[in-house]
């Protein structure tokens, strides 16, 4: 731990020879996530190469003061990396109606959340859209390929905040998991490690949001709060954890 601790300085400080010999250290890590990535389309050594990426990103960015295994930071972070090329440069390319389509839905599903105080149901998003429920049906179903544990919930200045809102039993959102019991234990020492930085009120603000699906007015009643300063807080903490993950 030391010798990373001091590679991981010097890597910090413009040291190229300690960047590449820490790249080098941890390329196993690169092989076992692109090996989840295979039977996409795309070739596994454009897919590594691309994880390599992510790797570099995750050693420019590990903080070794959060006493975080780097294991544990860089692996969401290769993963990251893999899925945005996968999503943007097109294993599956999904059409600009069903895009846009995908979002109006996302937007009118928290306004009517917000304002039932509860889920919507498919009519009622088909009435407040004007949109048909066969195609809602189908713009979430062709956007779900990109909703994945590390979905941004926050973005600035190209840098996005990858918090993973929820766990379930999806192979902690890779496609095509081989290992989801050993995905899941990564995600919750992740989610365990951001939240531990957190204050006893945020992270229950958190919890109820992101863990219990609660609605920012539901949050708002348990925790004392108007809904104006739940939505406030909720943002500057989402910020925090983005500084702190990337």
């Amino acid at each position: 731990m030391e010798d990373f601790s001091r590679l991981i300085g010097q890597a910090h400080a413009g040291d190229k020879t300690a960047r590449d010999a820490l790249v080098a250290n941890n390329l196993g890590l690169v092989h076992a996530v692109a090996r989840r990535f295979d039977n996409r389309g795309c070739d596994r050594e454009e897919i590594f190469q691309i994880g390599c990426i992510g790797l570099m990103k995750a050693i420019d960015k590990f903080d070794v003061s959060l006493q975080l295994a780097f294991s544990t930071y860089a692996v969401p972070m290769i993963a990251g990396e893999i899925r945005r090329f996968l999503r943007d440069d097109g294993m599956v390319r999904v059409s600009r109606t069903l895009k846009e389509n995908g979002y109006k839905i996302s937007r009118a599903r928290q306004t009517l959340v917000e304002r039932l105080g509860r889920e919507p149901g498919m009519e009622e998003l088909s009435a407040e859209l004007g949109i048909a429920v066969e195609d809602i049906v189908l713009a979430l179903e062709a956007n779900k390929e990109v909703e994945s544990i590390y979905q941004p919930v926050y973005e600035r200045d190209g840098d996005e905040l990858l918090l993973i809102d929820q766990i379930g039993g999806t192979c902690g959102g890779y496609p095509a998991c081989e290992e989801p019991e050993k995905e899941a234990v990564l995600n919750k020492m992740v989610i365990d490690q951001l939240l531990g930085t957190l204050d006893e009120k945020e992270r229950r603000l958190i919890e109820l949001r992101y863990f219990e699906n609660r609605t920012q007015c539901d949050t708002a009643a348990e925790l004392g709060m108007s809904q104006v300063q739940v939505s406030r807080s909720e943002k500057k903490i989402l910020l925090r954890l983005r500084e702190r993950l990337l």
